[in-house]
């Protein structure tokens, strides 16, 4: 047998460790890799079945939110989800469930408020260009009693609405601090005209809204309605 050379041996013998263990290393990442990507897709199949099919629109169009049973599963996977869509689809429906279905007691409604409005933050956090849950963040601060004028400004900023999400913020506008700000008042003069637009709809719903509205707000009301509606601008002096 030939005799071989110790530091030729030794080498050999460490490459040969080498790549017995960059072989094993590479098999562990596959594996690893494997049972990401099957927890990956158990999660999004899960995701499909318990997500909320409730958007944040639907809140201000008169849906009803989940019941409670589904509403717990969805919140179950929303607390380790990336997902934008459920989680604003989980944090619309926590906040129909506060304003739809509001506690008895005073401490736990306040404490679901912020729950429901933490929610809707995770998701903005994630997914910030939905105008309507912005709405529904302002709605919440200020059913609250809290500054609703970031979240409603962010609500105009950040694209179009359907009508009914529209005139809900002029509502939020017009019945609190937000009324006070320049921009959105500018601003609001869109959500007043769509809804003048549509007037046989929401004629009384306007009315309402300026009989529940702060001085501000009904200063708006009244400055927005005076060119585009004189006739209804008469209407809403009456009261």
């Amino acid at each position: 047998m030939p005799n071989v050379d110790p530091a030729f041996a030794f080498a050999l013998t460490g490459l040969v460790d080498f790549t017995m263990n960059r072989m094993f290393l590479l098999r562990a990442i596959g594996i690893c890799t494997a049972i990401v990507l099957a927890l990956h897709a158990g999660m999004a199949f899960y995701g499909d079945l318990i997500r909320p099919n409730f958007r944040a629109s639907d809140l201000f169009s008169g849906e009803r939110p989940p019941e409670k049973a589904k509403l717990a599963a969805g919140g179950v996977l929303a607390s380790f989800s990336l997902d934008g869509e459920l989680l604003a689809n989980y944090a619309a429906a926590r906040a129909a469930d506060v304003l739809h279905r509001p506690s008895a007691d005073a401490p736990g409604g306040a404490s679901e408020n912020t729950a429901a409005q933490a929610a809707i933050a995770s998701a903005l956090k994630v997914s910030p260009i939905r105008p309507a849950l912005w709405l529904t963040l302002g709605t919440l601060q200020a059913q609250a009693g809290e500054t609703a004028t970031p979240a409603v400004k962010m609500s105009y900023l950040t694209g179009s609405v359907p009508i009914d999400v529209a005139f809900s913020r002029v509502r939020t506008v017009t019945s609190s601090a937000a009324a006070s700000d320049e921009e959105i008042k500018l601003l609001a003069q869109s959500d007043i005209r769509s809804a003048l637009a549509n007037r046989s709809r929401y004629e009384p719903l306007l009315i309402a809204a300026y009989v529940e509205a702060t001085p501000q707000g009904k200063s708006l009301l009244l400055e927005a309605t005076k060119i585009t509606d004189p006739k209804f601008n008469e209407i809403l002096r009456r009261y």
